[in-house]
């Protein structure tokens, strides 16, 4: 059978299959009946033949009568209800019935005259037409094919309807499984809410669903501890990140005011004292960008305004030029202004960091090229660089992701740039992307227009 036309659906396959069981069973009892049947009246038949006696002479029996010669030949008379009178039988006729051996035969005389049943004696040879028998198996066989047909269309509408009302509750059970699919479930507060309703446990498909129910209860049940590690882990991250920023920002200011002392300091110490105030800058802006993502992840709402990107590419680029002159820094930007709603301190951070991330983990004279790209209702910021390239496998948009040695601590990288485009970027209802090969790495930040 081709692969199109087999039924694919168990509703289709028991049904085809209860209707292929009652065709086999119907063949076969329909196989049986005609043959009993075609047996029975054969060897009634066949007794009626036996007891024909010799009719007397002048009279008719139609039937076939003849005689063995004791020289072997054979002689006699054939007639059928319809004919006005007996005939002989013809040399034909005769050469069949001499090469038969006692006993009881079938013989085709031919489309006119048609089958005779023949019993064969030493010296006479009896037979009558088989016609009736032929002709009431034949009815039979009709009957059984029109009874066969009835029966496999009754049972199709009966078992169609029987099937699909116990296949009822399976259904169920898929419309459950297609809701919980749909759900988002990688991260925030997720309800598992649904669960398969009327499962009865003394039927399969009532196991299957309880067994579901089940399964679902630990997923919700984990998925309610996720949560609320995260929150822990994001409210502890956030009150760390606010209570360092006092002490750093007290760091920082002694150590400025040691640099600024007019009062003569080892060379020694100033170094120290300038390390001092570096790693407090730094620290200060992991903090901040640590608070920032503390924020997002919370989903506190961003600024929403007009944000011209044709004009943020223009600064953000110009700033780049300024601290990274030994770089290329290239624009590519559509004729008209390109006009987003979003939040422009937010939008000027993430490209920012894209710029940032180029700066730092590509030679001097790599090529930086900035672009805006329209189409479909949305439009795509890029940053493409012909630097060596990302690791394979690494996961940029991770939190504290590294991937070689330049993204160290003496770079300035805090690990956190990347991981603020994507949360900014999904904030945004945006996407952003990555695809890198040696030679050339873009970076494309999706936004509606």
């Amino acid at each position: 059978m081709s692969s199109s036309l087999r039924p694919k659906t168990l509703r289709a396959k028991l049904i085809v299959g209860q209707i292929a069981v009652i065709i086999a069973l119907s063949v076969v009892t329909g196989v049986v009946a005609v043959l009993a049947l075609h047996g029975f009246l054969t060897h009634d038949l066949d007794r009626q033949i036996t007891e024909i006696k010799q009719p007397p002479v002048g009279s008719r029996a139609p039937g076939l009568n003849a005689k063995i010669n004791p020289d072997g030949t054979v002689e006699g008379t054939i007639e059928l209800p319809y004919w006005d009178q007996p005939r002989p039988l013809n040399a034909s006729e005769l050469k069949q019935l001499k090469d038969l051996d006692p006993g009881n035969h079938s013989v085709d005389f031919g489309q006119d005259v048609g089958y005779f049943r023949i019993h064969v004696d030493p010296t006479r040879i009896k037979g009558m037409p088989s016609g009736p028998v032929d002709e009431l198996v034949w009815q039979m066989i009709w009957l059984l094919v029109a009874l066969t047909a009835a029966g496999v269309a009754a049972a199709a509408l009966v078992g169609q309807r029987i099937i699909r009302r116990s296949l009822v509750p399976l259904d169920r059970v898929a419309e459950t499984a297609t809701r919980v699919s749909e759900l988002q479930l990688h991260e925030g507060d997720v309800a598992l809410a649904d669960r398969v309703p009327d499962t009865d446990p003394d039927t399969e498909v009532g196991k299957v669903g309880l067994a579901l129910n089940r399964m679902l209860g630990h997923v919700g049940e984990a998925l309610e501890a996720r949560h609320a590690s995260e929150t822990r882990v994001r409210r502890f991250v956030a009150d760390a990140s606010h209570e360092l920023r006092t002490p750093l920002a007290a760091i920082r200011g002694y150590a400025e005011l040691t640099r600024r002392s007019e009062e003569e300091v080892p060379d020694q110490i100033a170094h120290a004292m300038g390390r001092v105030e570096s790693e407090a800058v730094r620290m200060t802006s992991l903090v901040e960008d640590m608070l920032l993502l503390a924020r997002l992840d919370d989903g506190r709402p961003l600024e929403r305004e007009e944000v011209d990107l044709s004009r943020l590419v223009l600064d953000v680029v110009g700033d780049a030029r300024i601290s990274a002159p030994q770089h290329n820094w290239r624009i590519a930007l559509p004729e008209e202004p390109v006009i987003v709603e979003g939040d422009v301190q937010r939008l000027h951070q993430v490209l920012g960091n894209l710029l940032s991330n180029a700066r730092t983990h590509t030679p001097p004279g790599t090529t930086v090229t900035t672009g805006l790209n329209v189409h479909n209702g949305r439009v795509d910021l890029t940053v493409t660089d012909d630097g060596p390239g990302i690791p394979a496998g690494l996961e940029v948009f991770e939190r504290f992701a590294r991937g070689d040695s330049s993204r160290s601590r003496a770079a300035g990288s805090t690990g956190l740039g990347l991981s603020i485009v994507a949360a900014v970027v999904g904030a945004h209802d945006g996407q952003v992307s990555v695809q890198s090969v040696p030679g050339k790495t873009e970076f494309t930040v999706s936004l509606r227009l």
